[in-house]
């Protein structure tokens, strides 16, 4: 091969090179989306996270809207209750920094192809709506979240293995008109209940000193009260008469009453009313070896129906609940008791831990006053040991052996034996001799029997009535 082919094939080669690269591109360019925002940029071009006052989010019929308030983030469908804040502040960021997997070209009433479609009678295809606005009321960003994005395996026995599931979600935002997005990010804590806001610190007490109970409507009465005089001691029941007893297993429940509480909902003022059964409700009195003293009610309340029911299905059993109020005060003391005999590095523990337990208890008081004016739904089993009557915690007497059971004590003097009426049999009424009386047999002549036809031999003998044997025979 001569120099001059050479360089005809490195040209030849050079132009198919440069043909195949523009026909590359070219196709790479058509089969690009023209949305607003390319693959690797975020959502939102601009999201001033840190200036969002107000967050409105709704599905259905269901609307949250969360406030910023001095800084803090309250639940406006729950009187301004306080929100979980690391939840709003780690949707905000998410948000600002979420990023497109890919454009999708459709026009704004394509929508609902991708599950944003408000109106569907389907949770799964309405979608999340989330608008966002500042101090203000000027708005900052409106986006939907529709149907999750699935992973290329849609065989069951791949998800298991961990093959599929969602792997993102579709998301659009209202401003741009030239499509919605595939995102990696799942916002799976963003919902439009607002009771899943609620900030979950609750009631909690320790050291209990005393609990009283008053009857079911009356508050000023006393049904029962416990008290122990230690710490660490055991309940016993004020007042207790004669033979009664608090039962152990009561007593030690009541020890850690609301040490682990929570509540299911806050309810507001007016529903509060609605469902209520003031028939049923009763205040109990708590107070600790720490200076605090707890006022709490609890009402029962009505039977809600559950939303979007089969009207002609039966009913299913609602959830037993009770309506909750609390009312706390402390008298924490100013300085710690000191002991004769304790050494110098022994007064300093002591006095760190007692500071430290007190600031501890100063913040709590400041927390827990704060439920003051708040009705609270907490579940039947939160608040069981304060349900029961006098009768219900007493200690039940053993109920005596049953007669005849095994370990039994035997009703009878010793040596004696259990006495046994005797049974009386009435006598069988007397029957007459049965009496077997056989007819005599006729037999023929040997020639008779020959002669005889084949159907007569076949034939049974025709009975004859016995003869009458005449009386002595």
């Amino acid at each position: 091969m001569n120099k001059r082919q050479v360089v005809v094939l490195w040209i030849t080669a050079l132009l198919l090179a440069m043909a195949a690269y523009f026909s590359w591109t070219g196709k790479s360019k058509g089969f690009e989306s023209k949305t607003q925002r390319s693959r690797g940029q975020t959502v939102l071009a601009e999201f001033p996270a840190e200036q969002v006052a107000k967050l409105k989010v709704s599905s259905g019929d269901e609307t949250t809207t969360l406030v910023r308030k001095d800084g803090k983030w309250t639940v406006d469908e729950r009187e301004g209750y306080p929100a979980k804040t690391a939840s709003v502040t780690d949707f905000l960021r998410s948000l600002a920094e979420v990023q497109v997997v890919e454009g999708v070209e459709a026009d704004p009433s394509y929508a609902p192809r991708f599950g944003m479609d408000p109106k569907s009678s389907k949770p799964e295809e309405r979608g999340t709506e989330v608008v966002m606005s500042n101090d203000a009321g000027t708005e900052i960003a409106h986006i939907t979240l529709g149907k999750n994005l699935q992973s290329a395996s849609e065989d069951p026995m791949a998800a298991m293995m961990g093959g599929g599931g969602a792997v993102g979600r579709f998301i659009r935002n209202h401003s741009d008109s030239s499509g919605v997005y595939k995102v990696s990010e799942m916002f799976s804590a963003l919902t439009p209940e607002p009771q899943r806001w609620l900030d979950e610190e609750f009631l909690k007490v320790e050291k209990i000193k005393s609990i009283t109970v008053s009857p079911k409507a009356k508050p000023d009465e006393v049904d029962w009260k416990v008290a122990r005089a230690e710490e660490n001691g055991e309940f016993a029941l004020d007042g207790a008469k004669a033979g009664e007893s608090l039962d152990a297993t009561v007593g030690n429940t009541l020890k850690s009453l609301f040490s682990y509480s929570r509540f299911e909902d806050v309810v507001p003022a007016k529903k509060a009313e609605e469902i209520a059964k003031p028939e049923d409700k009763r205040t109990i009195k708590i107070e600790t070896f720490e200076g605090f003293a707890y006022t709490i009610t609890l009402t029962a309340t009505e039977a809600e129906k559950p939303k979007d029911a089969d009207p002609e299905a039966p009913a299913p059993a609602p959830e037993e609940s009770y309506l909750m109020t609390v009312d706390v005060a402390a008298t924490l003391p100013a300085e710690r008791k000191k002991d004769e005999k304790e050494t110098e590095e022994d007064a300093k523990t002591k006095d760190k831990a007692f500071t430290d337990r007190k600031a501890e208890l100063e913040k709590r008081l400041a927390a827990e006053k704060a439920f003051a004016g708040k009705t609270f739904k907490v579940t039947t089993y939160t608040v069981d040991a304060l349900l029961k009557g006098r009768a219900d915690i007493l200690t039940k007497p053993e109920a005596p052996a049953a007669a005849g059971a095994p370990g039994s004590a035997m009703p009878f003097p010793p040596g004696a034996g259990a006495a046994t009426a005797p049974i009386q049999i009435p006598p069988m009424p007397p029957r007459k001799p049965v009496e077997a009386v056989t007819p005599p047999i006729s037999i023929p002549p040997a020639e008779e029997r020959e002669a005889a036809p084949a159907e007569e031999e076949e034939q049974p003998a025709e009975e004859q009535p016995a003869e009458e044997k005449p009386p002595g025979e």
